[in-house]
């Protein structure tokens, strides 16, 4: 009941705002082209407006204000208030990025418009060294149909003429520990070329506090546990990327890209545990202590040369080519082998790939601009483990590689001056090949996608337009879930905690989808909008677990169909647009609802992994007349849910409610302070497993405590 009345009132705000909104747009007269409204809009704010409104395929463009509006330190933060967005894990420690509340593997993360190489985490991203983000709704055969849940297109910084070196100093502190950061943005500019760069550098410090109660009831009677886990996360790093971009003949240009990224940390900590047992026959208490380190270093040089070929075509190339090596060595030393194990765990993994794709553009005649392209991209990886716990000796290893190709064509075509389509088809093959511990295997999957977008408006020069979509996406198996040997739990063996492996016969989930969107652009800025789609996916990967015979195996596996639908609801406007002498205050609200059901699994909650019945935003900004000051905010609000993993296991998480606030003082011109304070009623992060099957019974719970993170940056134009 409590979700229910959070959610009501999160909800009638929103709509109150949106339906006032239109009606008040309802009864104005169309704007003549006097309207002395556009000049308040800023260039950047209306060029983002304009990018989404004449895209054919549903896009939501974030441009330089709304990624620095708020002082995020990373991409995620930025992201979760956009519409259909969420993160995963506790407030304020990241987490996977979301589409539709589907898990992360169902959002296509692109850099430069490239797929983002396995294992490439965005984090390691500074919103510095970001231009802008493309989300795209909908599959489209350009961007690529390995989208379920839609397409985020990430755009590393552009140099432009004149623009100052940026420079930022502060910190940030959280549970009594303090992140300094600094970032440099320079640009440099010449007849034939043009360049700029992005240097951070980052120290972060954050604590962890977690607990876990454990109830098991089996054949051997009931076991009772209570853990504590406390400990530090320290990590330095530094991220630096480029762009250069050369100039040769008219409309020929050859870019450069390069990134790079280092890092190491250390996790100290103590874990504290109690536990009766009847296998003890008595009450047990022991603690250790852990410690992680891990060292992490990625290389990366993008590379792109257009070159026209006539006056109405031209061919573009792009490679991309890195790689990145990760050492992380674990452990922990207990004084009761039996509650605690001792454990020494030092690893090893190295990645490599490379990605080469041609593209070629046709401007013809009748509104038509075709786009017809190729890629291939190779990967190779290699994992070493010595001294995993309870593993066969080199069973934690792995050696594997893949080779994915992929051909398209699309037409965006105006087909009169109220219609627009864009119509499209790809496919997409992956071959991976590796050594596992059944031997030497290969799994082949290729996917045709056929796509197809409209847009309707009914006046030419209307502010109202409809999107129609009809696709065809997928999501392939990753590297580790075809291929990663079995791994030994550090527990005790059961149902509950069994042994993990690959599974190399796996099967690309493959999904149906519809969308359409409605959206209503405001004369002085700023948009209202709402969007329904329905995703049926076939193949459905889940984890099953089973008895081989002597240990309990989890392993990845195609189980069944699922069914997934939402609504949402977005709603960006000035307050004086439609209430009279009201405060210049911009107000960014958006509301989601989303159902799924796998089919295969008895309800209730038997919805897809990790997604919310729904999201909510609500953020207003308000520059002051009276003095050179910026305040505003944002709530963001996920409702606690279970989902049914199968017949024997519910999961429970519970809902989150974050409240971020900043203000920004400009001194001058040149010269601004910002003070944001992230997470400022924190809230206990709760995760829960319920097990009752295979003799077994077991209630498990875990806290995971969060705390605000107060941040002051220097912001210089130099």
């Amino acid at each position: 009941m409590k979700s229910k009345r959070i959610a009501r009132t999160l909800f009638v705000p929103f709509a109150l705002s949106a339906v006032s909104a239109l009606a008040q747009l309802a009864t104005t007269t169309p704007a003549t082209t006097s309207d002395m409204g556009r000049i308040e809009i800023t260039s950047g704010r209306d060029n983002d407006a304009q990018q989404r409104r004449e895209s054919t395929a549903s896009k939501i463009v974030i441009g330089r204000e709304e990624i620095e509006r708020q002082g995020d330190s990373n991409l995620g933060e930025i992201l979760k208030r956009m519409p259909g967005i969420t993160l995963g894990g506790a407030p304020g420690r990241g987490g996977g990025i979301r589409m539709r509340g589907l898990s992360q593997g169902y959002t296509q993360i692109l850099l430069d418009g490239e797929r983002v190489p396995p294992g490439f985490s965005v984090e390691s991203l500074t919103p510095e060294m970001i231009e802008r983000v493309e989300i795209y709704r909908a599959p489209t055969a350009e961007t690529g149909a390995q989208a379920i849940a839609g397409t985020i297109n990430i755009i590393t910084r552009e140099g432009r003429k004149g623009m100052p070196t940026e420079l930022k100093v502060g910190s940030s502190f959280q549970g009594g520990y303090a992140s300094p950061s600094a970032s440099l943005v320079k640009y440099h500019d010449a007849d034939k070329w043009t360049a700029n760069y992005t240097l951070s550098v980052n120290r972060y410090g954050a604590p962890d506090h977690s607990e876990n109660d454990l109830t098991r009831t089996d054949g051997t009677g009931n076991t009772v546990r209570h853990r504590v886990s406390d400990s530090h996360y320290g990590r330095e790093g530094m991220n630096a990327t480029a762009r250069m971009q050369f100039k040769g003949d008219p409309g020929e240009t050859f870019t450069l890209m390069p990134f790079i990224a280092l890092s190491q940390g250390s996790t100290p900590g103590l874990i504290q545990t109690n536990q009766t047992s009847p296998i003890a026959q008595t009450t047990g208490a022991t603690s250790a202590t852990t410690n992680n380190d891990n060292h992490f270093v990625v290389a990366r040089l993008n590379g792109q040369w257009r070159r026209k070929l006539s006056a109405d075509s031209n061919m573009e190339w792009k490679f991309n080519v890195g790689g990145w090596n990760s050492h992380n060595e674990y452990q922990q030393v207990s004084g009761n082998n039996y509650l605690l194990p001792s454990i020494q765990d030092d690893s090893h993994t190295q990645d490599r790939s490379g990605n080469f794709s041609g593209k070629y553009t046709n401007v013809m005649g009748g509104g038509h601009q075709w786009v017809s392209g190729g890629e291939v991209e190779s990967v190779r990886r290699t994992q070493s483990t010595v001294g995993a716990y309870q593993t066969v000796a080199g069973s934690a290893d792995y050696s594997a590689s893949s080779t994915r190709y992929a051909m398209y064509s699309q037409d965006e075509w105006q087909l009169t001056p109220n219609w627009a389509s864009h119509v499209g088809a790809r496919y997409e093959g992956l071959t991976t090949q590796g050594s596992t511990s059944a031997g030497d295997v290969t799994n082949h999957n290729s996917v045709f996608t056929p796509l197809l977008h409209a847009m309707w408006r009914p006046d030419p020069d209307s502010r109202d337009q409809v999107r129609m979509s009809l696709t065809r996406s997928f999501k392939t198996p990753t590297m580790p879930t075809l291929l990663a040997r079995r791994t030994y739990t550090r527990d005790s063996n059961s149902a509950t905690n069994p042994d993990v492996s690959g599974n190399p016969d796996l099967k690309p989930e493959i999904a149906t989808g519809l969308d359409v969107a409605v959206e209503r652009y405001l004369p002085q800025g700023g948009v209202l909008s709402a969007s329904a789609f329905h995703r049926r996916v076939q193949n459905l990967i889940r984890n099953v677990t089973s008895f081989d015979g002597s240990r309990w195996l989890s392993s990845p596996q195609n189980i069944s169909e699922a069914v997934t639908e939402g609504l949402e609801l977005e709603a960006k406007f000035r307050m004086d647009q439609w209430i009279d002498d009201a405060p210049h205050i911009d107000l960014r609200n958006n509301l989601s609802f989303y159902r799924s059901r796998v089919i295969s699994i008895i309800g209730p909650d038997n919805r897809l992994d990790q997604q919310p019945s729904m999201t909510a935003n609500l953020g207003a900004d308000y520059r002051l007349k009276a003095a050179p000051l910026t305040i505003g905010g944002n709530v963001n609000y996920n409702p606690g849910y279970n989902t049914r993993l199968s017949a024997e296991q519910l999961n429970t998480i519970s809902q989150k409610r974050v409240l971020d606030l900043y203000g920004l003082w400009r001194v001058d011109g040149n010269t601004a302070w910002r003070l944001t304070l992230s997470n400022l009623n924190p809230r206990n992060y709760n995760t829960g497993s319920v097990y009752n099957g295979n003799g077994v019974a077991e209630n498990s719970n875990t806290q995971n405590k969060t705390w605000t993170n107060v941040q002051i940056l220097l912001e210089k134009k130099l």
